[in-house]
């Protein structure tokens, strides 16, 4: 037997960055006291989720890799609990500034870094305003506890992500996010869909996933959003596991056995029947025209 216990977690942010990262460190040691050996944080749990305006102060609360306080608190507990845990961060790396993840093993080693790849940009989600595309590629790190595939929070709405990291071997795959409420049509709540989609993913691709989105009413300087939580656990045919409700604090978790869901993907064949010669169209916006990679 090969399990794993995983965990999503889920909370609210406040001004406090020092607070915000020891109700981190809390909510991960209780995932641990329940058997979990990689647990999920949401995206950027250090502050408020800036991205509601476009604010040239706010540039500056990226601070490189190894700097940042919340990857030295996390790395240190990590080594403690003997978990793996996927951090989000807001990066600076020379004159470049990244939404990224940090994937930190049970040993408090950090195995590598995702840069968001998808970068959305509507009514209180300014996210190009802050963050370049990445340029990391999608990444699946072998980690002690197995191999975890990350995006993060918009990645989640592109299935050719969750398909390429499925591909590269990935026994879980991880989301986490930031959504709530839309400022500019109080009437749309996307949550259900949010869910569906991520569990399409799972399904598709014969794989696990958890998703850990922020909760609570957060006031920017030109709107307000409403993060409705919600984060949750789907088993390799999409089916929500663990789910947490919109507002309170939450720890879930869900155990696999790895070894078997590798199997069962294997004796399904809908890797083996994919018929990579048709796809080639993905590689246009319009599904028809590509262009080609300029050499020089």
């Amino acid at each position: 037997m090969t399990e794993l216990t995983v965990a999503a977690t889920q909370m609210a942010c406040t001004a406090d960055a020092d607070e915000n990262i020891a109700n981190a460190e809390r909510l991960v040691t209780q995932a641990a006291e329940k058997g979990a050996r990689f647990i999920l944080l949401q995206e950027l749990f250090e502050t408020p989720y800036f991205c509601k305006d476009m604010a040239p102060d706010l540039l500056h609360l990226a601070v490189p890799v190894e700097n940042n306080p919340a990857v030295k608190a996390m790395r240190a507990l990590a080594k403690r609990l003997g978990v793996v845990l996927p951090v989000s961060i807001y990066e600076r790396a020379n004159n470049a500034l990244y939404n990224t993840l940090v994937m930190v093993d049970t040993d408090g080693e950090v195995l590598g870094l995702y840069r968001k790849s998808h970068i959305p940009d509507g009514p209180g989600y300014s996210e190009k305003y802050y963050f370049s595309p990445g340029d990391t590629g999608l990444k699946v790190w072998d980690t002690k506890v197995g191999r975890i595939g990350a995006a993060v929070c918009w990645d989640q709405w592109f299935p050719e992500a969750a398909r390429l990291l499925a591909l590269k071997g990935a026994d879980i795959i991880c989301y986490p996010t930031a959504i709530g409420s839309e400022p500019h049509d109080a009437t749309i709540h996307s949550r259900d869909h949010w869910q569906r989609t991520m569990q399409g993913h799972a399904a598709a691709n014969m794989t696990p996933v958890v998703a850990s989105n922020r909760i609570g009413k957060e006031q920017g300087r030109t709107c307000d959003i409403t993060f409705y939580g919600s984060s949750f656990i789907a088993d390799n045919t999409g089916a929500k596991v663990a789910e947490a409700g919109e507002t309170e604090e939450a720890v879930l978790t869900a155990t696999f056995d790895l070894e078997k869901l590798r199997r069962t993907k294997i004796e399904w064949g809908v890797f083996r029947d994919r018929r990579v010669d048709l796809y080639a169209d993905l590689l246009s916006l319009d599904g028809t025209t590509r262009h080609p990679t300029s050499k020089g």
